[in-house]
């Protein structure tokens, strides 16, 4: 390797690593939080665009203790009590403002806490659904209920999938207000909200329901892959909107949705979305406070206007929970078109959606995630053969055609042009594409790019178990040389530490001696630089997909286990017999070199004479 190229690789890996260093010493600064409080936006003819979101001075809940219990306390409420959710509803604005999720927990952990979905204002990061009536022309803001308004119980004391809720408010002015919540057996609460007219005189009113996030999650992931932030359908056009991109409130759009659709907020694993009833118009919108610090989301029904006498009904559902596949695609079926898109596909999503409805069929017939990865390994590499039977054959018959290319190189010499032209003419002659052989690595790349979206975007991936240590099959590898590989009882390194880059895990262990003895169905190359490169190769893998999910890995060690038993079986068929080896011992041998590369003797002496 001449000089040139072991200063471009010296450089280079320098640079890696002064990078790496500087953000492990001198990692970005966390956002300072700011303070918490409300917004509210009047649009044209005195109906509210954005309604209160509450936490203004004059709630009582934003002046409550820090503490969750101290702000649950600050006002009265139902109890929520499903099989699969725990919280309550605050009397104070009718929110439902306290929801936990009784199937997952923070962490592996056996004293995990349960994951807490809603909280209410006066706790960090108060996050919370809100319904209303917006008031039109010549109504004051008063006479309808918000985000203050403090109503009473009229039926229900426990809020069940058996049991709805009913609320009611009067105010005084031949207006009531009446509020019926129910929930199902998953994520899905529905509130039906009416208004009853008794002696006001024609009025006009908008129904809303709105998600008030404050501040942004705290266990965001901040990762290119994963869409965190604002999301909503509109008659099958998704919109997803990251925090920092939200429009702020005096500069926002309105979306009309003219028929199905849904608006709210989308983390990694969970979401909280407003859902009007499916053929009805709304209109949608997403923008943030910027000095409050308040993001919201709204869907805004269209006004209705009373007549003493009257009563109007309206019925909107929310959903807030975990991204279950299963239940989401079973609220999808039921008219909320568009919903499964909720989980972010991305842009590969005709290979992520196949790729984890095969995972999850799998999953369930075999019960366990990481042997359904390698079941999954199995079946692409059976719908890859044929590409992949070509690939091998002309490799083969390329190892076949090594003595008559070096005969080739030594009769052009310095002459490329005629190297070139040489070798089209034996490939057509012996009828062999030397591209064949980069198709299926070529097709693994969108595959391995789909898989690792599925792993990590996917709840059903996460702390989903395998065997052993590997308990998260979402997490990089547990284990270490520090803990023996899993052996030991005590935790390995921090993942994504120095520590854990250097002692790696049993399974990037693995992937780098898959990757090696792969390599070594073939003689390494002549080239001294490409032989260089190929030898880093496996190890520079190891090294770079040691912090990826576990789950990963391990399609990646089966898949590279497949191939070199396809390889090595086509290869046999076609006559050529792999020297694995010899190719083997044949890395640990220097090079000698040629007689071009010898230096010139020196002139002896002169003699004389």
């Amino acid at each position: 390797m001449d000089d040139q190229n072991r200063n471009l690789i010296l450089a280079t890996a320098l640079s890696f690593l002064v990078i790496l260093l500087w953000y492990t010493l001198f990692p970005p600064p966390e956002p300072a939080p700011r303070p918490e409080a409300a917004s509210v936006q009047t649009g044209e003819g005195g109906v509210a665009t954005a309604p209160a979101a509450a936490g203004t001075a004059a709630d009582p809940a934003a002046a409550a203790a820090e503490t969750r219990e101290g702000a649950l306390a600050a006002a009265p409420r139902i109890v929520i009590d499903t099989p699969r959710l725990t919280g309550s509803i605050s009397l104070l604005g009718g929110r439902i403002d306290d929801l936990s999720l009784r199937d997952y927990r923070v962490s592996l952990d056996d004293d995990a806490d349960i994951v807490t979905m809603l909280s209410p204002v006066g706790t960090p990061g108060a996050y919370y659904a809100l319904y209303g009536w917006a008031p039109g022309a010549g109504l004051e803001a008063d006479l309808v209920p918000g985000a203050n308004t403090l109503w009473q119980v009229d039926g229900g004391t426990t809020l069940t999938p058996d049991t709805p809720v009913a609320l009611v408010w009067d105010n005084g002015a031949g207006l009531t207000f009446r509020r019926t919540m129910s929930v199902d057996e998953d994520f899905m609460f529905t509130v039906t909200q009416s208004v009853t007219n008794s002696g006001a005189g024609t009025v006009s009113l908008a129904p809303y329901g709105v998600l008030a996030r404050h501040g942004q999650p705290a266990d965001m992931k901040n990762f290119f892959i994963l869409h965190e932030g604002a999301i909503g359908m509109a008659d099958r056009e998704l919109t997803e909107t990251d925090y920092d991109d939200m429009p702020s409130e005096t500069a926002f759009d309105e979306i009309t949705v003219n028929q199905n659709g849904w608006i709210g907020f989308t983390d990694h694993y969970w979401m909280s979305v407003l859902v009007p009833q499916p053929g009805s118009a709304f209109k949608a919108s997403a923008f943030v406070n910027e000095r409050l610090d308040i993001y919201q989301t709204t869907a805004k029904l269209p006004t209705e206007t009373l007549a003493d006498g009257q009563t109007v009904q309206v019925e909107t559902r929310l959903f807030a929970g975990a991204k279950e596949w299963e239940t989401i695609r079973g609220y999808e079926r039921t008219g909320i078109e568009g919903f499964i898109d909720s989980i972010d596909w991305g842009w590969f999503f005709f290979l992520t959606k196949p790729i984890f409805w095969l995972l999850h069929e799998l999953n369930i017939l075999i019960g366990n995630m990481g042997w359904s990865i390698i079941a999954l390994t199995f079946i692409i590499k059976a719908v890859l053969l044929p590409l992949a039977y070509k690939s091998y054959v002309s490799m083969a018959k390329m190892k076949e055609l090594q003595p008559q290319m070096e005969a080739l190189k030594e009769r052009a010499g310095d002459d490329r042009q005629k190297l070139q032209q040489g070798m089209m003419e034996l490939y057509k002659k012996e009828k062999v594409n030397p591209a064949a052989g980069c198709l299926p690595i070529l097709l693994q790349i969108p595959i391995f790019f789909s898989l690792y979206k599925v792993i990590f975007v996917t709840i059903e991936l996460r702390h989903a178990e395998w065997l052993g240590p590997f308990q998260d099959l979402s997490a990089p590898d547990p284990t270490s040389i520090i803990n023996l590989f899993g052996l030991l009882p005590n935790e390995g390194p921090e993942p994504g530490s120095i520590i854990a880059l250097i002692f790696i895990g049993i399974l990037p262990l693995l992937l780098g001696i898959s990757m090696w003895l792969q390599q070594k169905l073939n003689p390494a190359p002549t080239d001294p630089t490409q032989k260089m490169v190929f030898a880093w190769l496996p190890w520079v893998f190891m090294f770079m997909l040691g912090g990826f999910a576990s789950g990963l890995v391990v399609y990646w060690i089966a898949n590279n286990t497949i191939t070199f038993v396809q390889q090595y079986a086509i290869m046999r068929s076609q006559g050529y017999k792999p020297d694995i080896f010899g190719n083997i011992l044949g890395g640990f041998k220097r090079d000698k070199p040629k007689e071009a590369d010898k230096p010139a003797p020196k002139p002896g002496p002169k003699g004389k004479g």
